[in-house]
């Protein structure tokens, strides 16, 4: 009788750690363990991170941390922690949250546009992926890695065509490099280069032409008209005179892309300069701003007319006024110089 009651006794004991064990295993690993109220929530982790960083990095999300450390070391994640961009879902437990930060590399999307220099473009890049300006501006100006894909330091920038691209936010900058060189590629598909061909330029001159066009009008819908005069122009043997040349080399023999000048004076135009279209005929040996695909596609495909000459419109403001004689120009300058002067736009 006594020894029933002893086997009673360890069977009821059996259970009662079964039930606290499966208690504990249940509250560790299935109950739901996120802190945030939006659906979901970004992880990144960088290269070399220990389970300290990740630690760190994850707490504000949880619920309990005790509880995600306990099944983290369970089911050996310390030892196995991955780089890159996770995202946690609303309601996730511990088990699911370790599953997705282990294999659930997810890409992010980044933009870039408009930007005056690799150095620009560089930091741009270094605020959405993991590698720092310098380890971009160092892989975006590689000389081996320049020569190698036929550009030089003034074209460099010609390689980036703006857009939104899918990448993995721990992609190294030289990997990066590589697949935007592979974009500019497919970008210049047979139908770009044809059209290129036949204006007789090269992609990088439709590139640098583009750039000016970009930097000449912001409103998409004037920019074949604004790529068709640069053509006649360039067809003709004239110089471009396109002032944005004239800012962009006196920002770089300055070294002082910070400058802001919104006019342009007459001592500018002396600035010798390649970029001085002033000076100099045909197109800059390289691209004075990242232009948009917009303002590429309008160089090929530039509107066809007879003008020479444009001028900003100071009656409807973005747009320019264009004329096909110089003396057409010139009445049409009269309006913009006494609006400037006006408004005392002194630089």
């Amino acid at each position: 009788m006594y020894l029933k009651k002893i086997l009673v006794a360890v069977v009821l004991l059996g259970l009662v750690v079964m039930a606290g064990f499966a208690y504990y295993v249940y509250n560790n690993i299935f109950v739901p363990n996120t802190a945030f109220k939006n659906e979901e929530a970004h992880v990144y982790i960088p290269r070399g991170a220990n389970f300290s960083q990740v630690i760190e990095e994850i707490t504000p999300l949880l619920d309990d941390v005790d509880s995600f450390i306990a099944v983290a070391e369970q089911k050996k994640y310390s030892g196995n922690i991955k780089s890159g961009h996770f995202i946690i879902k609303k309601g996730m437990n511990n088990n699911d949250i370790i599953n997705s930060i282990r294999s659930g590399n997810t890409p992010i999307d980044i933009k870039f546009n408009n930007q005056e220099r690799l150095e620009n473009l560089a930091g741009h890049l270094a605020s959405q992926m993991e590698p720092d300006s310098l380890s971009f501006i160092t892989a975006l100006k590689n000389p081996d890695f320049l020569k190698l894909a036929d550009f030089n330091k003034d074209t460099a920038l010609s390689m980036y065509i703006p857009n939104t691209y899918e990448i993995y936010w721990n992609t190294s900058a030289e990997d990066f490099r590589n697949k935007m060189l592979e974009e500019y590629k497919r970008f210049w598909n047979t139908k770009r280069m044809a059209k290129a061909s036949q204006l007789g330029m090269t992609p990088k001159q439709v590139i640098a032409l583009a750039a000016i066009v970009q930097k000449e009008t912001a409103k998409v819908d004037e920019r074949p008209l604004v790529a068709g005069l640069y053509v006649n122009r360039l067809k003709k043997g004239m110089l471009l005179q396109a002032d944005p040349t004239v800012i962009y080399a006196k920002k770089r023999n300055e070294n002082n892309f910070s400058q802001v000048i919104k006019r342009v004076l007459y001592k500018d135009l002396e600035l010798d300069s390649k970029y001085n279209t002033y000076k100099y005929t045909g197109v800059p040996p390289g691209p004075i701003t990242m232009p948009d695909v917009s303002s590429i596609d309008a160089v090929l495909n530039p509107a066809s007319h007879n003008y020479l000459y444009m001028v900003a419109d100071v009656t409807n403001f973005g747009y320019h006024k264009f004329a096909k004689t110089l003396a057409g120009h010139n009445k049409n300058k009269v309006a913009y110089v006494n609006w400037i002067n006006s408004n005392g736009v002194n630089r």
